[in-house]
């Protein structure tokens, strides 16, 4: 098979991805083994101390090491950002994928999991860090192939600021019910329109970098 340099360093990058999505969902099949013997459900049980430590712990380490992968596969700065978004999402989306067919779960894209622990707990349903993701690996993936083709990302003040409003509304949508969360109890219906004006303001975002200078308004 004959790929391009970006072509194969994406091919790695996501393999990465899949095998690291396995060694993380197998910590959770032991976790869940632990705390939820009959099943993982809402609402959350409060976990040991020192487990909570290690966990966030290993949240961390997690991020570091999806971005080294970054660093190490790309050469421009926005060349190692995209791969760091393509292992990411591929990560984010093995995960489950694993998890379903460990654990048969989850059930749907509807069912509610803690999505991260870091600064306090995210929790929201399946489908929303599974869309993110798939914005992250089409994202990625388009910026380093243009990019190999010296067709360079250009984001624009307006772009950042789409891209800051998406994030804050998306981490917003997860942690706005922390308090239910914390003290056992079930959280509130999920703001999908949350996940939909996030998403759509990460893609507006990301078409205005490579809108051409004539066309887009000045910043």
């Amino acid at each position: 098979m004959n790929l391009s340099p970006a072509r194969r360093n994406l091919l790695w990058v996501s393999l990465f991805g899949v095998a690291f999505a396995f060694v993380e969902s197998s910590v959770v099949v032991y976790l869940r083994a632990i705390y939820y013997p009959d099943g993982f459900t809402f609402p959350l049980k409060l976990i040991a101390p020192q487990h909570l430590v290690v966990e966030l712990t290993r949240e961390a380490a997690t991020i570091i090491m999806l971005a080294a992968v970054g660093v190490l596969a790309g050469s421009k700065a926005w060349e190692k950002f995209s791969y760091f978004l393509v292992a990411f999402g591929v990560w984010d989306i093995f995960y489950y994928v694993w998890l379903k067919v460990i654990l048969d779960w989850p059930a749907g894209f509807t069912d509610w999991d803690i999505l991260f622990l870091i600064p306090l707990p995210w929790i929201g349903p399946v489908i929303a860090p599974v869309v993110i993701s798939l914005v992250m690996i089409a994202c990625g993936s388009i910026i380093v192939l243009r990019m190999e083709k010296a067709q360079y990302f250009h984001p624009t003040l307006m772009s950042w600021v789409l891209s800051m409003c998406a994030t804050l509304i998306l981490v917003y949508s997860f942690i706005s019910d922390v308090g239910a969360t914390l003290k056992g109890q079930l959280p509130a219906p999920y703001g999908y329109w949350f996940l939909v004006a996030a998403t759509a303001l990460y893609i507006l975002s990301f078409i205005i970098s490579y809108m051409p200078a004539s066309m887009r308004a000045h910043d």
